[in-house]
């Protein structure tokens, strides 16, 4: 088998209300924006993946891309690995694409990307992960709201200019909604961004005093309290804390992620598949946490293409229990338009998403959303990159390095 096409979209699904994400504060998203790849195969299976995108800065990638897909096996995933790093050394981050190839492969199968990896169906308890941060009294009521709706578990976010604030916050939520659901914590200062508001970044010792205060108030979980590259700090943060710490969501993948494991960094790891070096690099993280007794829940905040991989990361260890992450801010980050492109993704009434036993990734593109909020701005095929390679090589250049590309098998 063979890639013979790539398509590459940009996908901009306009939100009903602005959204204010603690991740990049002060900012208003307005459209939730990703690219859309479509590999295409001799064999007429198509694979998708996507890559979340501020607008439209992925523009001249398909020129970069053809040269290192077309013609390669998308079955064979070590090469896909290692043609897409190849294709990053001078900036760009491919890892997203490498999802497309899993869904080929599962399509050709005819097995869930999860059933090739191991897994097998079972039901997934959810935690409703909230994207910005509200008044106290305001989030509790919609939390009270979120646990008639079946949820049991809920992540706040902090993000104030003061460590006082941020304890203040967690305090009046965990005395407003008591015990009935269990609370973790997203600081996002794993990668932090100031393009519009200038947030001080947190120090060890600001993240000692803030999870101490996350154990005072019951909370389960400290996500990303410190830079996600802060190896050692994050290592003495997890000895001196009594709360669990988690992260690496957007690490470069396995080559970060097993220093953070030698180092013992966090009690949960979080690579998103689609920032984190792709499937198999992230198999390879839930591989060592079993080995190494850490836990695995992935991030899941990008879309619902980028959901539906991570919920199939999940689905391969059968031994793992860990709730996984639903984003949702009610009225803006709505399914409808996480998704997409695709039909929303709906828990049942406990909370819990059944499992899919559609081949592949599991999702369907929906050809009249896809009209409705994608452009296509790239296609090439096997005989259009012939015809590049002339253009810009010359008859015989291109001929000689065809021969030479074929002696390499």
């Amino acid at each position: 088998m063979k890639i013979t096409a790539i398509e590459l979209y940009h996908v901009s699904v306009p939100l009903k209300k602005t959204f204010w994400p603690t991740w990049i504060p002060g900012y208003p998203q307005t459209h939730n924006r990703f690219t859309l790849i479509k590999l295409v195969t001799d064999e007429g299976i198509e694979g998708y993946s996507a890559g979340i995108a501020m607008g439209r800065e992925r523009q001249g990638l398909g020129d970069l891309l053809g040269g290192y897909l077309i013609g390669t096996d998308p079955t064979d995933i070590d090469r896909v690995q290692s043609l897409l790093k190849q294709a990053g050394y001078l900036g760009w981050r491919n890892f997203w694409i490498e999802p497309a190839c899993w869904d080929i492969l599962g399509k050709k199968e005819g097995k869930p990307v999860y059933q090739l990896l191991g897994g097998k169906r079972r039901p997934i308890d959810l935690y409703v992960s909230t994207g910005e941060m509200h008044p106290p009294a305001q989030r509790v009521e919609q939390l009270q709201a979120m646990r008639l709706r079946g949820f049991k578990t809920a992540k706040l976010r902090v993000k104030n200019p003061t460590l006082e604030q941020d304890v203040r916050l967690i305090e009046e939520i965990r005395k407003g909604i008591g015990d009935e659901m269990d609370l973790g914590v997203d600081a996002n200062q794993g990668w932090l961004v100031s393009i519009v508001d200038r947030l001080p970044a947190w120090d060890l010792q600001r993240a000692e005093t803030f999870a101490d205060a996350c154990h005072d108030n019951r909370i389960e979980w400290l996500e990303e309290p410190l830079d996600s590259r802060d190896y050692d700090g994050n290592a003495a943060l997890k000895q001196h804390a009594r709360v669990k710490i988690s992260g690496a969501e957007l690490n470069y993948g396995w080559d970060e992620i097993k220093i953070m494991l030698e180092k013992d960094c966090f009690d949960i790891y979080q690579p998103d598949a689609v920032f984190a070096g792709g499937i198999a690099q992230v198999k390879k993280v839930i591989d060592a946490c079993r080995q190494r007794q850490r836990l695995f829940s992935p991030h899941t905040w990008t879309n619902g293409i980028g959901f539906y991989i991570n919920w199939n990361m999940v689905l391969s260890d059968p031994d793992n229990t860990m709730p996984l992450e639903y984003p949702l801010e009610e009225p803006s980050w709505l399914p409808e338009v996480r998704e997409g492109i695709i039909a929303p993704i709906l828990p049942d009434g406990n909370g819990r998403l059944q499992p899919f036993d559609r081949p592949g990734l599991g999702f369907e593109i929906e050809g009249d959303l896809l009209k409705k909020y994608g452009r296509r701005f790239f296609r090439l095929t096997e005989t259009r990159l012939k015809l590049k390679v002339i253009r810009e090589k010359g008859v015989r250049a291109a001929l000689a390095l065809a021969r030479r590309k074929k002696s390499q098998g």
